[in-house]
């Protein structure tokens, strides 16, 4: 599902949470704009508002204000209904903290958003067995998240999110809590799908994923800016 040459738009999009009387403004007027098949990486401090900007244009969370477009669709006059599907068909996102279903195996985790939108039995195990290819797991498609390390838990994070497929991947800091050589192969996936021409917007402080961003972009204080050299 593609609109032109631009997947996603934002325009003074602000986010305010309310905590009893106090309000915090997490994000404040920010406009962002990112083309189809583009690497996006946005860096910058703790508590800066970078994964509330994720969870909008996902629209897993909604703005306080400003509008939010992604694929050619605004998300703020859409129901919780299109939303659920949009995301499934749409948008694969790899959550900081993994988000794997603990009770369901590696393979049974891969399945679920294939399973949501009713896809043929065969298509599914055929796609499950390439993406486990893909991340260098296949050996371990019957084990469950608690029997993986943190590396191998991120990458199955990976295959869930590629599962249907989507235009558009969004990457909450795919290498704060790894190792070295764990890093390294969750690079060489994101170089790999930038090599297919999925756009992609990645949370990320790691200099080795920086260097691959066509938009270097820093979020500080609410506020988005493109980021220094």
């Amino acid at each position: 599902m593609r609109a032109g040459k631009v997947a996603i738009v934002t325009s003074n999009l602000s986010k305010v949470y309310e905590l009893g009387d106090e309000k915090i403004e997490v994000l404040k007027a920010v406009n962002l704009k990112v083309e189809n098949g583009e690497f996006v990486v946005i860096s910058g401090p703790s508590g800066s508002g970078k994964t509330t900007l994720l969870n909008i244009i996902s629209s897993i969370d909604k703005p306080t204000s400003g509008m939010v477009n992604v694929l050619g669709n605004d998300l703020n006059v859409q129901n919780e209904d299109f939303l659920a599907s949009f995301r499934c068909n749409n948008i694969g996102f790899v959550f900081q903290s993994y988000n794997l279903v603990s009770t369901l195996t590696v393979t049974e985790n891969i399945t679920f958003p294939m399973e949501w939108l009713r896809k043929p039995e065969s298509e599914i195990k055929n796609r499950v067995e390439k993406l486990l290819e893909i991340v260098g797991l296949s050996s371990r498609g019957d084990h469950f998240p608690f029997q993986l390390s943190g590396g191998e838990q991120q990458r199955v994070a990976f295959a869930r999110a590629l599962a249907n497929d989507p235009p558009l991947l969004l990457v909450d800091e795919p290498t704060g809590n790894l190792d070295v050589k764990t890093s390294l192969k969750i690079i060489q996936l994101l170089q790999n799908l930038k090599a297919e021409g999925k756009t992609i917007i990645v949370v990320s402080h790691d200099e080795r994923i920086i260097q691959l961003a066509d938009q270097k972009l820093c979020l500080e204080d609410g506020k988005l800016a493109t980021l220094n050299e």
